[in-house]
């Protein structure tokens, strides 16, 4: 059966292909929905929704078989926008989910250094977790009952909560306003003092305190003199440099733009909010081969 004569001819390419496709389906044609979805996937309109229909139906090209992990992506999901218009990103969807699972592996080595290895963690919170980019790869490594995410984006944890199967709630953009459910042994905070301005930072870092607990870790990481020597920012006296402006388009940029800090800055911080002997283990240039990793104990 022709099933491209009855499409409409105004479509574009993209969107033609997942038309056909989603007919393919309907008539019991999984091989040839497969091919005509991994065709709709070069197309830029069509990449996402056909990466879900191989995803849901389980086609050939399915990610999730390749990897033993869930890899639906939400399409309110920032970070997979960065890849897919990152003029370096020639396969956005390989390289979102290669980056969460080189994540997962520079986590594991932080931890190992301080002799408390991921895998015996009994409890994590990923806080400022996004769409899940990190979470699918640590609850393959953990399982989604050791895991619980927090984030600003209501639609963040209720996508990964329902797509993870992982605890979840919302944070605020007062430090002061959340409200932890309860403490746990590694609170793991990727790229969030990458993104505050002066006015919270330090206060982030106290409040985050209160999420660890006894005997537990902090794992943060920062944009350092190498970040600001690659994008040519100028710190000032202190240490310190934000511009309000990220890859986010869900957050006030003014709350969560891009910052900057010195090693020393840090240093000085984690003194004023957790004290010198907190300091278990840095790492610079660790996360990315970008940002720069601090492990704290709270003791």
């Amino acid at each position: 059966m022709n099933t491209t004569s009855s499409l409409p001819t105004d479509l574009s390419e993209g969107q033609r292909l997942l038309k056909e496709a989603s007919q393919l389906l309907e008539q019991g044609d999984r091989a040839g929905a497969a091919q005509v979805l991994l065709r709709a996937r070069s197309e830029n309109d069509a990449l996402l929704q056909a990466h879900e229909l191989i995803e849901t139906h389980g086609l050939v090209g399915s990610f999730s078989n390749i990897m033993g992990l869930e890899c639906r992506i939400s399409p309110q999901d920032d970070i997979f926008g960065f890849f897919r218009g990152h003029p370096s990103s020639r396969n956005p969807l390989r390289d979102y989910f290669a980056d969460g699972w080189r994540t997962l592996s520079e986590l594991m080595l932080l931890l190992e250094a301080v002799d408390k290895p991921l895998l015996r963690t009994a409890s994590v919170l990923e806080f400022a977790s996004g769409h899940g980019r990190f979470t699918r790869h640590l609850v393959k490594a953990l399982g989604a009952e050791r895991v619980t995410i927090s984030d600003i984006v209501i639609d963040a944890v209720d996508f990964s909560k329902q797509t993870f199967g992982v605890q979840g709630f919302a944070s605020a953009s007062v430090p002061e306003q959340v409200r932890w459910p309860k403490q746990y042994e590694l609170v793991f905070v990727l790229s969030l003092f990458s993104h505050l301005p002066r006015s919270t930072w330090t206060r982030w870092l106290q409040v985050l305190r209160d999420a660890v607990a006894p005997g537990g870790l902090l794992v943060f990481s920062t944009h350092g003199v190498k970040a600001a020597d690659f994008d040519s920012v100028m710190l000032d006296e202190d240490g310190f440099f934000f511009a309000p402006s990220s890859e986010s388009n869900a957050i006030d940029a003014n709350e969560y733009g891009t910052a900057f800090t010195s090693e020393r800055f840090v240093l000085e911080r984690i003194a004023e909010t957790w004290g010198s002997d907190a300091l278990r283990h840095r790492s610079l240039v660790h996360f990315w081969n970008h940002q720069d990793a601090y492990v704290l104990q709270r003791l």
